[in-house]
């Protein structure tokens, strides 16, 4: 895939809000902290275009980024942050799951979890989710380049186990440092939303 252009198109907290221009949409669901804003960066080549926040917990809403203008990328509210009061949670929660139930374009969720650690509750509890939701989803493993390559098999095979992965090969490792994982991730999301890029 090449990225001929990203930019940022809005927010959303509800239905009505979201972008109507129908185009297939790929969610990123994952904790507060596991580098979802550095994610979308790396992976259409922008270095600010999603805010990397200091404090974890600030993705407060639906934040919409269109794609070569023939798809959109879904940053979700970021889970599993205590700090963050109950009714914000919650609030989150019911946003996530009416977005989750309601939008007909969305294609696919990239569930993203930090390799260095066994999938949380939350996680797993999003994951089960969005199995039961009927919902395609790519579990991504980022901050790989914290953990020397030969760890790699180990800690993904916690997270395949995690999320009842049948092979840890199917987890996805990435790094926003080094760039690892980009390619691979460009292709999943082409065949998933089959835009036929032309060169």
């Amino acid at each position: 895939m090449i990225i001929r252009s990203a930019e940022y198109v809005g927010s959303a907290v509800k239905p009505e809000q979201y972008p109507s221009a129908g185009m297939p949409e790929i969610a990123l669901a994952g904790r507060s902290n596991v580098g979802k804003s550095s994610l979308i960066n790396k992976f259409l080549n922008r270095k600010n275009l999603a805010r990397v926040g200091a404090t974890p917990g600030k993705t407060q809403t639906l934040n919409f980024y269109r794609v070569n203008n023939t798809w959109f990328f879904v940053d979700l509210p970021g889970y599993g942050y205590a700090k963050v009061s109950k009714q914000l949670k919650d609030q989150w929660g019911q946003m996530m799951q009416t977005y989750f139930s309601k939008r007909v374009n969305l294609r696919a969720v990239i569930q993203v979890v930090d390799i260095r650690h066994e999938p949380s509750v939350e996680d797993k509890e999003m994951h089960e989710f969005l199995i039961k939701a009927q919902v395609p989803t790519l579990v991504v493993a980022t901050k790989a380049d914290k953990i020397s390559r030969g760890q790699w098999a180990k800690h993904l095979s916690l997270i395949a186990k995690a999320f009842d992965i049948s092979d840890w090969h199917l987890v996805l490792p990435y790094s926003a440092e080094s760039g690892l994982g980009v390619d691979e991730l460009h292709e999943a999301i082409e065949q998933v939303i089959e835009i036929n890029q032309t060169n």
